[in-house]
């Protein structure tokens, strides 16, 4: 009796682990590099994995800001919404998908953010020497 009951749990465990849906999370990124990727188990069986990526369309080079993770509302999924930030506006494009790590972590190539980088460094520089 005890091995029966042993084999229904593995059973029901194997079924519900088999249901779940891992999506790739980043509550982080910025000019496309993940700051903390990892997975994610979504707890509701009606979760779909989402991106969340904003851009700024006046700045086309700038890759943007983007979340992803476990979405449990799908009613936002296929949307592209316009905000605006200190009057400068951006739109957020807001996508969903249904199978397991089907939402890639986003990470941009290294001489793209070894541009920004120095781009940056050199606008602060010559703040500082301005000064």
């Amino acid at each position: 009796m005890g091995k029966l009951l042993l084999t229904v749990a593995v059973a029901i465990a194997s079924f519900i682990a088999a249901e779940s849906l891992v999506c790739n999370k980043c509550s982080f990124s910025l000019l496309g590099f993940c700051m903390n990727a990892a997975n994610e188990t979504c707890k509701d069986v009606n979760s779909t994995c989402f991106t969340s990526v904003s851009t700024f369309p006046s700045l086309s080079s700038f890759k943007g800001f983007n979340t992803q993770g476990c979405a449990f509302d799908s009613t936002g999924c296929g949307k592209i919404n316009t905000f605006s930030f200190l009057g400068v506006p951006y739109d957020n494009n807001y996508t969903c998908c249904s199978t397991d790590r089907c939402n890639p972590v986003v990470s941009g190539a290294p001489a793209s953010r070894m541009a920004l980088t120095a781009a940056v460094g050199a606008s602060v520089l010559a703040v500082v020497f301005s000064m």
